[in-house]
């Protein structure tokens, strides 16, 4: 372990990141047995403009992912079969499987439907193995819901994450104290928590290409060109995160943005763009019985100065054509005229629960896209 870390936290934590394995997928071919051992693609219509939220293994072999366009993903296999999302049905298995990781800790941070960090630290002061536990949870996941998941164990969230993905699906994989540098180093520096498509492809023009490249760098010069964010890329390449699990996160927003490998300068490109995101924000508000108030546009531009825009209403927010309503508004107020971009996010915040009887649902061709569910 990093002698930094070690100073930090005299105590070593002993963290899991529990992921469910292409988890919509999975609960329809679950609920379907004539689904299994099938390509299903669960998202939108391939027809029109949807995306695939997720897609079982038999999928993935044809190079299908999620955010894929599902006219791109039938492309890749037209045998695949199209379902749409069940929401009701991913949120109950999510609650049975959250249900499961609580009897083993409080600290329980759910980070979407299918997955979520655990700090085990107390629950092996008796001498039991956090790695022990952690099969203990995924055994009962497989035999309480049908499903399968894979799980991460280490000493921080950076490296429970990166450890749960390792051996997907059904997997357990552990990265401890000693390992956590040796286990990074090789990484494209994509992989870390925080750093971006653009912060890569600046990465990339400086020569820097995986973790043990960005470890060479200097504080002083991270920070220089990245700014506060220097500072924790400096960290994570050293394998130190020394953030909590945080079981009570109130969340403040949801959103989606996107990064352009060539800057948007069709005004009527940027604004499709962005009526495209609204689906994909109503589909996580939905998730987690949300409605927001505000709306918020942001644009970054070529020299990377970056502006918001929000517009706040009266009522609740959760539709797809609640929020295109204020888009071609806000693009006007965020991006002059004549202006390029190099990346566009919508948001919305101001955020309460609702009860999924009321929640402003609306006929959005059922979400015709999901993009940060799995």
């Amino acid at each position: 372990m990093p002698s930094r870390t070690s100073e930090r936290s005299p105590e070593l934590r002993k963290i899991i990141h529990v992921d469910m394995d292409a988890f919509f997928a999975a609960v329809e071919q679950r609920d379907r047995p004539e689904l299994r051992g099938l390509p299903v693609i669960v998202g939108g219509d391939p027809n029109g403009r949807g995306v695939v939220a997720t897609c079982s293994y038999e999928a993935r072999q044809f190079g299908i992912r999620s955010a894929m366009s599902a006219a791109k993903a039938r492309s890749l296999c037209p045998q695949a079969i199209f379902v749409r999302p069940r929401m009701d049905a991913y949120r109950e298995v999510s609650r049975q499987v959250m249900t499961i990781l609580r009897s083993y800790t409080p600290l329980v941070e759910p980070l979407s439907l299918d997955e979520a960090f655990l700090d085990v630290t107390a629950a092996t002061a008796d001498g039991t193995l956090a790695v022990e536990i952690a099969r203990e949870i995924l055994d009962r996941i497989h035999r309480e819901t049908g499903l399968t998941a894979s799980a991460g164990v280490s000493y921080n969230k950076l490296l429970a994450k990166l450890a749960s993905d390792w051996r997907k699906p059904h997997g357990l994989f552990v990265i401890p104290p000693e390992r956590g540098l040796s286990f990074l180093t090789p990484l494209p520096v994509g992989k870390l928590h925080g750093v971006g498509p653009a912060t890569v492809k600046k990465l990339s023009a400086m020569d820097v290409e995986t973790v043990l490249d960005l470890r060479n760098l200097s504080l002083e010069f991270l920070v220089a060109h990245f700014g506060k964010s220097g500072g924790w890329f400096y960290e994570v390449a050293r394998a130190i995160d020394e953030r909590p699990v945080q079981p009570s996160r109130q969340r403040k927003s949801v959103g989606t943005e996107r990064t352009f490998s060539k800057n948007l300068e069709d005004r009527s490109v940027m604004l499709t763009t962005l009526q495209e995101m609204a689906p994909q924000v109503v589909t996580r508000l939905q998730a987690l019985n949300l409605v927001g108030h505000t709306v918020h546009i942001k644009a970054r531009f070529p020299d990377f100065t970056t502006v918001t825009r929000a517009h706040t209403a009266t009522g609740g927010i959760g539709s797809a054509d609640a929020i295109a309503a204020l888009l071609p508004e806000l693009l006007d107020r965020a991006v002059p005229k004549s202006t390029s971009v190099r990346l566009l996010g919508v948001t919305v915040s101001g955020l309460v629960h609702v009860l999924p009887a009321s929640r402003v649902v609306h006929q959005m061709s059922l979400l015709d896209e999901i993009h940060n569910l799995r």
